[in-house]
């Protein structure tokens, strides 16, 4: 493939698990930072490929800042208001926000749920188990992260947050985002933040002021650390992210890694008979799995970038997925290896920049206790059916699973 022959601004190229590779290696190896039109749907942007270009562009929000929006939707100053969250806001206004749950994730304090991860997780594989055949997303992948969240949440409605998730990630599509113009005030112009949205008031209302250490009362209680306090917008958008966020890239990570090693099969039996091997492996699985493809940044004033001028006001693309496959990082990438050694430098959760992924210490407790718990029951795992995917260009996401299992 040539780099005039990609289009990474199309969500149906990213429908066979095969094609985004392609594209990411034709531009990494003759483009690396290279101009992508994007026809009725945009005004174009910068992709950004290789590795180290991308620390470079998350570690600089002066230039490249993250509050013009974080995906490829254009947005006003209006909308931009109104939408922004944590992830669309820079700067010491970023700071204070992230620092009203920073320690809640911090992985001292998500240590702290390894007892009750490995319950949660005896509790779904032994219901999964039962059948010899199954979705894998539908009853482990999807099940387990919200049952997290919901706890660290305090609230009981697990399957409603999964099919808040599920509605607004599919408007990531932008043939359903530009179809929902009377949405264009919502997050992703999804319908499903409006019940989000009333969900979290009413937590918020019944919290405010008490002595509660859940999320929510963390968030309604607490005065940010520049003084200024949440407004009810900004509590909408949080709780949003939360639920969103909390569940939607811990599942699609938890799969990619079940299909990887169904695939291969040998790392399976690695990892089964090596246990000790899991800590590390987490790094490998969540650079094969990258859940989030991209994340944009807009470029504050005229730059150069890989060579290339830049100008002010120009979306600035980081595909982290591209990243994790830089050979010049990762020496034959696309070899799954439990045991890599250069595994920890992905960029799945951001590198160093001030936009770090918050839950990374939780997802990797989630995954790591799931895979422990897994292995040791399967004698083999195989596919029965076709993987389905998200149609996305920005969540890596898999719909659809199906396997079938023999215990040992």
């Amino acid at each position: 493939m040539r780099p005039a022959d990609v289009d990474l601004s199309d969500p149906g190229n990213f429908l066979d698990g095969v094609t985004p590779w392609r594209m990411f290696d034709a531009l990494r190896a003759e483009s690396p930072v290279h101009w992508q039109d994007e026809g009725p749907h945009g005004s174009g942007f910068w992709s950004v490929t290789r590795h180290a270009d991308i620390v470079a562009v998350g570690r600089d929000p002066e230039t490249f800042t993250s509050t013009r929006f974080t995906n490829l939707e254009e947005v006003d100053e209006r909308q931009a208001g109104i939408r922004r969250s944590l992830l669309e806001t820079d700067g010491p206004r970023h700071t204070a926000l992230r620092r009203l749950l920073l320690r809640d994730f911090s992985a001292r304090a998500v240590a702290g749920y390894e007892t009750f991860l490995r319950g949660l997780t005896a509790t779904t594989l032994d219901a999964a188990l039962a059948r010899p055949d199954f979705d894998f997303v539908t009853e482990v992948a999807a099940d387990f992260p919200i049952n997290v969240l919901a706890r660290m949440l305090d609230v009981p409605d697990t399957q409603r947050l999964i099919d808040w998730g599920n509605q607004i990630i599919e408007n990531t599509d932008p043939e359903k985002l530009h179809a929902s113009e009377e949405y264009r005030d919502l997050p992703f112009r999804s319908p499903a933040a409006l019940e989000v949205f009333a969900y979290g008031r009413e937590l918020a209302r019944r919290r405010r002021g008490g002595a509660g250490t859940d999320l929510v009362s963390r968030l309604v209680n607490q005065v940010p650390i520049d003084g200024e306090p949440l407004s009810d917008r900004d509590f909408d958008n949080y709780f949003l992210l939360l639920v969103v966020a909390g569940n939607e890239t811990t599942r699609h990570a938890i799969s990619h890694t079940m299909l990887a090693l169904v695939q291969h099969p040998g790392e399976a039996e690695r990892l089964a008979a090596e246990p000790s091997l899991l800590p590390r492996a987490v790094d490998e699985f969540l650079r094969w799995a990258t859940p989030v493809y991209h994340f944009r940044r807009t470029a504050t004033r005229d730059t150069e970038l890989g060579g290339r001028r830049i100008k002010a006001g120009d979306k600035v693309v980081m595909w982290y997925a591209s990243g994790n496959r830089d050979e010049r990082v990762f020496p034959d990438p696309y070899r799954f290896d439990v045991r890599r050694a250069e595994a920890g430098e992905h960029l799945t959760f951001g590198k160093g920049g001030p936009h770090h992924c918050l839950g990374g210490a939780l997802a990797r407790l989630e995954i790591r206790v799931l895979f422990e718990e897994l292995l040791p029951r399967l004698a083999s795992i195989e596919l029965t059916g076709e993987v389905r995917r998200v149609r996305s260009n920005f969540v890596n996401g898999i719909r659809e699973l199906p396997v079938r299992v023999t215990l040992r």
